[in-house]
Formats: structure tokens, C-alpha cells, sequence
């Protein structure tokens, strides 16, 4: 089973690419459970899920006792990840199941905060469940290895050919020298010639899972706020992703 994470900086196109290939996966008839853990809206759109706000239910989370070592809130002992997946995962298009973290603004903050603790525990503990886990990383350079990403055996860095971009792939790549990370591969996205992946490719120094081109279906169909899959099941940029993921399921060297 595919357990992989997709991060980036703000605007570099993972929640799109995210969902698409979230959705072309199970398309195949594969089980699919799509793992937003940003708290902006972003992933539920690209897969066409019901764009909810809220979180797992605080209430599955117990706090610590005083004097008790370990973190501050656990998922209760009497819930296990695959009861909470069939639970409470949002039904989506193709047999696709999806679980967020809780939405800024989208309830109490005590309750939000207990709500994300969940979804970190319930994430970590999905283990050799049935399902293939696809994930929308927050962005920034910290989150495919503290927590949030810990489900993943692959990180596909998302990244444009834009000096921010460039900038946020390289510290992520040089962050991955520090920590025991997963698998960290380079995905460039919104490029315009082979020179924009060899700069990427050189900046981070990263193995290149492939390239997504610019492909103006990808701006409309964020501009509808549909899934592109649906809007332009054809579109150069559906072709790229669905390359992705073949290379990602047959490749020896891109067992994820």
C-alpha cells in the first residue's frame, strides 16, 4: 500500500496535484483515505469531497494525568484508527475517504486543538491498515518530519520554478540530512521547459519523481473550485500525474 505525503510552499500547486492524484488512484478500484492536515482549506476541493470545517471529535482524545509522562493528549484506549477511519472519514468520489484536521475558525479552540491531537495520534496509528494513505502536507519546510508527515514513506517536494519555491525544496532537501525522513523526492510543478526542471533538480539536489506542466485547466478548475480530474480529465497536467502514479506503483526504486 502507498503511504506518501505531498509538501511545498503556500501556492506551489500540492493540494491540486494532491487530489488529483488522490483521485486517479481510486479510480482504479484501489482504497483510498486522503489525509489533509492543513488547517486552510484546499484538499477537499481537488477531490470534490463536502467541504466541511471541522476536525475528528474532540472527545477522542483523552489528556494526560498529572505527574504522567508522554504527550498531553492520546487517542482513547478504546479506539482504534480503523474504527475511527470508517467512522468519521467524509465519503468521496471513487470510493475515496477523507479525514482533516480542524479548519481555522471552524469551532472552539480548546476543542480544535484536541481535535488536531487526534488526527495525529489516529494518523500515526493507521499502521498496515487497507488503505492507501495520500496526504496534503501544510506548507513549509518542518512538516514532513515533525509529526503531521509521520505517516508517509514518501515526501514528494512540490515545487515551482520560482525563487521562493526553489528556496523552500532546497531547505526541506537539507532539513532531510538532519532527520530520519522518508523518502524524499522532487515533483516540479507549473513548468514551461526541461530548464525549469534541471534548475529544480540542481537547487535541491533531489531525485525527480517527474513534472507536472503548466497547464492554464489547473487555474480554472481552482478558480470553480472543482476537482481538475473531473473538470479536464485530459489535461496535460491530469497526463503528468497519471505518469506519477504508474511510476510510483511499478518502479522498483519507487516502492512507496
Amino acid at each position: 500500500m502507498m503511504r506518501l505525503a505531498f509538501v511545498g510552499k503556500g501556492g506551489a500547486g500540492k493540494s491540486v496535484i494532491a487530489g488529483t492524484f488522490a483521485r486517479l488512484l481510486a479510480a482504479q478500484g484501489e482504497p483510498v483515505l486522503a489525509l489533509d492536515s492543513d488547517p486552510l482549506p484546499g484538499l477537499a476541493f481537488s477531490l470534490g469531497v463536502e467541504r466541511l470545517d471541522t476536525g475528528l471529535p474532540a472527545e477522542l482524545v483523552t489528556e494526560r494525568a498529572e505527574g504522567e509522562a508522554g504527550p498531553r493528549f492520546r487517542l482513547r484506549a478504546d479506539v482504534t484508527a480503523a474504527a475511527a477511519i470508517e467512522r468519521y472519514a467524509v465519503p468521496g468520489p471513487d470510493g475515496i475517504r477523507f479525514l482533516q484536521v480542524g479548519k481555522v475558525g471552524g469551532g472552539d479552540a480548546a476543542d480544535v486543538i484536541r481535535a488536531q491531537f487526534a488526527f495525529r495520534e489516529l494518523t500515526q496509528g493507521l499502521g498496515d491498515t487497507r488503505w492507501h494513505l495520500v496526504g496534503d502536507l501544510p506548507a513549509g519546510t518542518r512538516q514532513a518530519f515533525f509529526g503531521w508527515g509521520s505517516y508517509a514513506r514518501t515526501v514528494l517536494v512540490v515545487a515551482e520554478p520560482t525563487a521562493a519555491s526553489e528556496l523552500s525544496a532546497r531547505r526541506l532537501a537539507r532539513l532531510a540530512l538532519t532527520q530520519e525522513p522518508p523518502q524524499l523526492l522532487l515533483l516540479a510543478n507549473k513548468v514551461s521547459e526541461p530548464a525549469d526542471v534541471e534548475r529544480l533538480a540542481g537547487a535541491t539536489g533531489l531525485e525527480v519523481a517527474g513534472a507536472v506542466p503548466l497547464d492554464e485547466a489547473v487555474a480554472d478548475a481552482e478558480r470553480r473550485g472543482v476537482p481538475l480530474v473531473e473538470h479536464a480529465p485530459d489535461a496535460p497536467a491530469v497526463g503528468a500525474l497519471r505518469s506519477l502514479l504508474e511510476r510510483l506503483q511499478v518502479g522498483p526504486s519507487w516502492r512507496c
